[in-house]
């Protein structure tokens, strides 16, 4: 007979590629193993998070076809029998509607990071939403509000390199300013209204080139490199394609740029603030609640590009002003978003619910 050896938790997406909730994912097991939770990470085969975690993490490898997958299912309920957990935690769509917790098993947490269709959720025995607007989104949806739980996310930013070694490897120049975006390149990002508003921007500021950094890759992809060229930017922007890791995209920044049309929280925004940077956000949903305009970043209406490039200006002329944001965010980061903080949040939230 086999032994299996006992964990926590089941920690389980369903996803392939990688994203904010897939990092999150990654973050999350790291840390809860770190704090002597024993989570068990469960993923699809050949996935991104996979791959990250690697094998200095426990994992075992489901395929999931689809929401109804009822194979999944059944292995699933198997391996939190074998494993004696006592939390399963599900994220985002996939992973949680294909997820039923047998008669007598452990409590089932659902994790929300959009403003997702609820039918498929309302099955789980808590839901955690990393914003409280997606805490109001699932009562409003006629979740009981005791058990909804508001925790946000935290974020884990290699050592970048040195400045000059990263801009290097982009092929920017020592003095000039550089305005960035990190993220999937679709339409709910508002790239393309940072490439209208950049083109706004003159290319030479107090004798400092300006040049726009776009780390990320997506469905618009094309239309924006296209659309670069009718602007006459293409000797303004680089574009550096998906980055595992953006630390080297953020290093080579001056002022960092969230033009999203929706956005439910914006983990670009922390890693921003983790790089000491000033941040320009929309008001999209997550950035309003993070941001306080002008103290630890500056809000812009949506896809307003005028409005963004006027704050982007002036910030990128501005050295002091973006030193004192920079500062402020990365100490609102500290105070709500840390990842000690996040994490006793999580391992309170099972204690209370195995009670």
């Amino acid at each position: 007979m086999v032994n299996n050896p006992a964990f926590d938790s089941l920690q389980i997406i369903g996803s392939r590629p990688s994203g904010g909730a897939e990092r999150f994912y990654v973050r999350l097991v790291q840390s809860l193993n770190a704090a002597g939770h024993r989570a068990l990470a469960v993923n699809q085969p050949g996935s991104a998070v996979s791959t990250a975690l690697g094998d200095d993490y426990s994992q075992h490898r489901v395929r999931m076809l689809g929401v109804w997958d009822r194979l999944a299912r059944r292995r699933f309920q198997r391996l939190a029998r074998a494993h004696q957990v006592r939390v399963v935690q599900t994220y985002m769509g996939r992973a949680t509607r294909i997820y039923r917790t047998s008669r007598g098993g452990p409590v089932h947490v659902a994790r929300l990071g959009g403003f997702y269709d609820l039918s498929g959720y309302r099955h789980a025995d808590a839901w955690v939403g990393n914003t409280r607007g997606i805490c109001d989104h699932l009562i409003r949806g006629g979740m009981p509000a005791n058990r909804v739980y508001h925790i946000g996310n935290f974020v884990a930013i290699a050592l970048p390199p040195p400045p000059t070694v990263a801009r290097a490897r982009f092929g920017l120049g020592e003095d000039d300013l550089v305005l960035g975006f990190v993220g999937r390149l679709h339409p709910n990002k508002g790239a393309q209204y940072l490439l209208e508003a950049f083109a706004r921007i003159a290319p030479c500021l107090r004798g400092r080139t300006t040049k726009l950094v776009i780390a990320g890759d997506g469905p618009l992809a094309p239309a924006l490199k296209r659309r670069a060229e009718e602007l006459n930017l293409t000797n303004r922007v680089v574009w550096t394609g998906w980055l595992t890791e953006p630390g080297p995209a953020y290093a080579v920044m001056d002022v960092f740029v969230s033009p999203s049309v929706h956005e439910p929280l914006g983990n670009v925004v922390l890693e921003a603030w983790a790089c000491g940077l000033p941040v320009i956000a929309t008001r999209s949903q997550g950035p309003l609640e993070l941001i306080e305009h002008d103290t630890n970043g500056v809000l812009v209406p949506i896809s307003k590009p005028c409005d963004l490039a006027a704050a982007a200006e002036t910030l990128l002329l501005d050295e002091s002003a973006r030193q004192v944001l920079g500062e402020a965010g990365r100490a609102a980061l500290r105070a709500t978003h840390s990842e000690g903080q996040v994490t006793d949040a999580y391992l309170d939230l099972y204690a209370e619910l195995q009670k």
